[in-house]
């Protein structure tokens, strides 16, 4: 349980107060992996702890990732294998938020509208503010960066979706709850879910929403746009006695969030940041598929769900993985029917990325195959449809840049 152990280590260094500045040489982007990254100061891929890729219409690949202080992106034709020169986002050096589950954000349209969001600290004390740039010529030139909320508390692990053309939802982990308990004198921990959208590509946002008042803090948010175009949340939530499981939310209409509705009764009682938040995709028949991590006493390890109802109920969990390889960061995406889900495993030696698919929309899986493995440092897998296509997107320090397509 080595890698637990690093986790909970980092975990605990963040709530004694540890500053951004502070924690960058202990930090690793990814407890299953056992090696911290070389250092590396370049802003170039090269030296990239996290990357996130989308698609235009005609085909090209645009990564745009961490690096060096930095956020970047870049345009590929030949899906990842070469890229023309990157574009600078943002600068913020040792302030750039590079924890666990942060990442920059990407999502664009087919008139060549991208939007680019990603957080960063404003002080020592883990406090964040969400940036965004948009371009609208394909990504070959962006505004100046520019803050989603400019007097917040803190916002965190933003998280993009595109629920029609021309609007785009945004959720990320905010603190102004938090802080008014806090200031009311009331213990509060963890923070919260709040939302937003634009209409306009970022030229102005909505007022936004807080849907739940209690989440995790430190854990990515998954995020799918129902054929409706409802927004829909999966996310690690509080619930009573610091129990930190699973959680979906369907934003219906512009900002009605439904009420919360529990994934998995895991009863994970913790008042430590596991960093690593859920995975969310949706398949064509209206089914949500849920992946996530979980130490609970109920339940431990990596596993998968999905509701037919609209997160009224949801299946009998089903363990992702080898056991003995500490499953990890597992991502699952939809392409109509099929079904993509994809993990690291760690044998001690090697970072293994695999996968198994669904044909029928989550109910029976194919078993699980190795894809790619690396011996170095690995950022997260994710999937990515391109050109009606899956594709598994993964970011290694030895092998460079990976993406590979997968079956249909």
């Amino acid at each position: 349980m080595k890698s637990i152990t690093l986790t909970v280590c980092v975990v605990l260094l963040g709530l004694w107060g540890l500053s951004p500045l502070s924690a960058q040489v202990l930090k690793s982007s990814d407890p299953m992996t056992h090696r911290l990254a070389v250092p590396c100061q370049s802003q170039e891929l090269k030296c990239a702890n996290a990357a996130t890729p989308t698609f235009l219409n005609d085909g090209t690949l645009l990564l745009t990732w961490t690096s060096g202080g930095a956020v970047r992106v870049a345009p590929s034709h030949d899906l990842g294998k070469t890229f023309e020169p990157s574009v600078l986002i943002a600068e913020h050096q040792q302030f750039l938020d590079t924890g666990g589950d942060a990442r920059p954000q990407i999502v664009a349209d087919d008139d060549g509208h991208v939007l680019i969001a990603y957080g960063y600290f404003k002080d020592l004390h883990w406090n964040a503010k969400v940036g965004y740039a948009v371009s609208s010529d394909h990504g070959e030139h962006f505004s100046a960066p520019r803050e989603l909320i400019e007097h917040g508390e803190s916002e965190r692990f933003p998280v993009l979706g595109l629920k029609r053309p021309g609007v785009v939802a945004i959720a990320w982990i905010d603190k102004r709850v938090v802080a008014q308990k806090k200031n009311a004198g009331k213990a509060a921990l963890g923070g919260s879910i709040a939302y937003t959208q634009t209409s306009d590509w970022g030229e102005t946002f909505e007022k936004e929403v807080v849907v739940s008042p209690q989440s995790c803090e430190c854990c990515r948010i998954g995020l799918g746009v129902s054929g409706q175009g409802e927004t829909v949340l999966a996310y690690r939530a509080i619930f009573a006695a610091s129990v930190r499981d699973h959680a979906v939310q369907t934003i219906k209409g512009p900002f009605q969030p439904s009420a919360i509705a529990r994934v998995s009764n895991d009863h994970w009682q913790t008042d430590v940041c596991p960093h690593q938040g859920p995975s969310l995709a949706l398949t064509d028949d209206g089914a949500l598929h849920v992946t996530w991590f979980t130490l609970g006493s109920n339940r431990r390890g990596l596993f998968y769900a999905r509701s037919a109802n609209q997160g009224k109920s949801f299946s009998e969990p089903m363990g992702i993985g080898r056991e003995e390889f500490n499953p990890s960061r597992a991502y699952v995406a939809s392409n109509g029917a099929t079904l993509w889900l994809v993990w690291k495993e760690f044998d001690g030696e090697r970072s293994m990325l695999r996968g198994m698919t669904s044909k029928d929309q989550g109910k029976t899986w194919s078993s699980g195959q190795e894809l790619m493995a690396t011996r170095g440092y690995s950022d997260h897998p994710i999937l990515v449809l391109g050109q009606g296509q899956l594709h598994v997107s993964w970011l290694t320090r030895d092998e460079g840049y990976r993406l590979m397509p997968l079956g249909q």
